[in-house]
């Protein structure tokens, strides 16, 4: 198959611009500590439902200074409600409690939806 030099320029640019442009690509869902902490009972990828969607925590929180560091010390030790009224339930209602690492990986994937 011949590719036109201008078609590879055109793919380089466009990879350049992906990887430097601060678009954030979603990650994929780390399954089991989704499962293990019961989060789709409340949540959903991009709708609301109980609570805000895993999209609209995204939005709301992306530009937000050490934004990652308060929603995973909230994710381990629970808090009062940051959306609407209903509080976060406590780890032990929700799973059990969550190592440091694993409330990194679950808030850096919600955060890239």
């Amino acid at each position: 198959m011949n590719v036109a030099p201008h078609q590879y320029l055109v793919a380089s640019a466009l990879t350049l611009w992906l990887t430097t442009s601060g678009v954030a690509l979603a990650q994929s869902e780390p399954t089991a500590l989704v499962d293990q902490q019961h989060c789709m009972f409340c949540h959903t990828r991009d709708a609301p439902f109980l609570a805000p969607s895993f999209q609209q925590i995204a939005e709301r929180y992306r530009n937000v200074p050490d934004a990652q560091v308060m929603l995973e010390h909230k994710l381990r030790v629970g808090g009062k409600a940051h959306w609407g009224d209903t509080a976060m339930p406590l780890p032990p209602d929700r799973g059990g409690p969550l190592t440091p690492s694993d409330a990194h990986t679950l808030i850096k994937w919600v955060l890239s939806q």
